[in-house]
């Protein structure tokens, strides 16, 4: 078993304040599978303070040397890229294939993303008389969670750096090992002192610490709604920017156009992707009635299709398990709550897959007979539960598709033209025409409670920065 005690800290690798160590599960076997420390808010603020020593001089940095120190960090995150897998899969359960195809190069498009946007963003233009000068924020407190982690941490850190900022990193206690292991990346590429500091802890002692520090000009965040709103009352106290991504019940539109068996089955395959944990999960399919039965049926076959297998023994395609006991044990509860309310289990259900004894494995589900109101047809169930929704007409798929407190992404398949005019009517951060997939470079974040501000390409990097005008430039 790893033992990872220490921080990161103004370049060096340090005890915590007070000694408080912490197991890290395996969701394959419920075993420890490494121990860290938890931090306290004497760790907050000593990184804090590294940080805010940092930012006078890195925030003065041309565009060329945080391109150089992007470029160095992105050289070593490639060849650590087997590790940087390895990492995740021991620590949330993402199986090898998704762990090496997606999970670990998810976080080195974001790197690659932020570097590309030096090579062509305006920090300052000319408007009339006035010279607007975009600057680094100041001092960014980071909170990132364990389904995709790496994604999630340099959608931040990639386009934190290139504004100039630094920064201050709490990754998700239940999976720290890949943070970690890019704190190592970050010092081998030389990065200054302070610039980047990581500090392992909990939600109510770190996790608290960090929006209500005064010191900390910025909080960018990746979690759910419930926490996002715990982040911004305690951030309003110093009137501090707060950018957040949080959860989503995305919809899926099955238009009577489509091709009925590659989408339905596209649907099932991409919501049951890393066992459907992901905000952005197509998690509510929207289907004609005149064709319900049979996109029922079809979901229920491509979800008794999908295998679930350990992450070290899994193929392409398969599901690992749940990420932790907390998660599998919310699962199973929302899965109950269904039957309860009367939706139909075509595919799945409670329990644990045949032939899983322990891990936090659960079966994909499909249900049928899901009205709106339903409990699962409203929280984020964050499992490979797929609920099924009945529309007589497209104006009402669209009004059912809105109909959530969330807006984060949704779906569409169908005739293209009319793919077109349905997404210009859903009110979400992302709609995905036909199987289309965001890149680095795509603004993700998502309207109502899915959040505020958006991660990726200039619209990620515009978070991260502060626009002054200098009025009378040219006089």
């Amino acid at each position: 078993m790893r033992e990872q005690l220490n921080f990161y800290i103004d370049g060096q690798w340090v005890p915590p304040a007070v000694k408080h160590d912490f197991d890290v599960i395996n969701p394959a076997n419920e075993e420890p599978c490494a121990r860290i420390s938890l931090g306290s808010e004497a760790d907050v603020e000593r990184a804090v303070a590294a940080a805010r020593r940092a930012f006078d001089s890195f925030s003065r940095t041309s565009i060329s040397e945080r391109a150089a120190l992007l470029d160095k960090i992105i050289e070593i995150y490639k060849r650590r890229l087997p590790e940087m897998a390895h990492a995740i899969s021991i620590e949330m359960g993402a199986p090898m294939p998704l762990a090496l195809s997606a999970q670990a190069p998810a976080g080195l498009g974001y790197l690659i993303d932020a570097r590309s946007q030096l090579d062509s963003f305006e920090f300052e233009h000319d408007v009339g008389s006035a010279r607007i000068i975009r600057e680094p924020i100041g001092v960014v407190g980071m909170i990132t969670p364990w389904n995709w982690p790496q994604n999630q941490i340099c959608a931040k850190l990639g386009a934190a750096l290139a504004a100039g900022c630094t920064m201050v990193l709490k990754p998700s206690e239940l999976a720290p090992l890949d943070a970690m292991l890019l704190s190592e990346i970050i010092d081998e590429a030389g990065v200054p002192a302070g610039v980047f500091n990581l500090v392992n802890g909990d939600g109510a002692r770190v996790g608290a610490a960090l929006p209500a520090h005064p010191d900390i000009d910025m909080i960018s965040f990746t979690g759910s709604t419930r926490a996002g709103r715990s982040i911004m009352q305690a951030a309003a106290g110093t009137i501090k920017r707060v950018a957040l991504e949080l959860g989503g019940k995305s919809p899926n539109i099955i238009l009577e156009s489509a091709d009925l068996e590659r989408a339905v089955t596209r649907g099932m395959i991409h919501m049951a992707s890393n066992t459907g944990q992901s905000c952005n999960a197509p998690s509510r399919m929207l289907a004609p009635r005149k064709f319900y039965d049979q996109i029922v049926a079809i979901a229920a076959k491509a979800a008794t299709a999908l295998k679930v297998m350990p992450p070290d023994e899994a193929v392409k395609g398969a599901i690992g398990p749940l990420a932790n006991a907390a998660q599998f044990h919310k699962v199973q509860l929302l899965i109950q709550k269904g039957i309860e309310e009367g939706a139909t289990v075509a595919a799945g259900g409670t329990g644990r897959p045949e032939g899983f004894a322990r891990g936090y494995y659960v079966r994909p589900t499909v249900f049928a007979d899901v009205t709106n109101q339903m409990t699962i047809a409203r929280e984020e169930i964050f499992g490979p539960v797929l609920c099924i929704i009945p529309y007589d007409t497209v104006e009402e798929a669209i009004a059912l598709a809105n109909d959530t407190d969330y807006g984060l992404a949704a779906y569409v398949h169908g005739d293209q033209e009319e793919a077109r005019w349905v997404a210009h009517r859903l009110r979400a951060g992302n709609v995905h025409l036909n199987g289309g997939y965001s890149e680095a470079s795509t603004p993700f974040g998502g309207y109502k409670q899915s959040g505020l501000g958006r991660e990726g390409g200039p619209f990620g990097l515009e978070e991260f920065l502060e626009v002054k005008a200098a009025i009378g430039w040219d006089n």
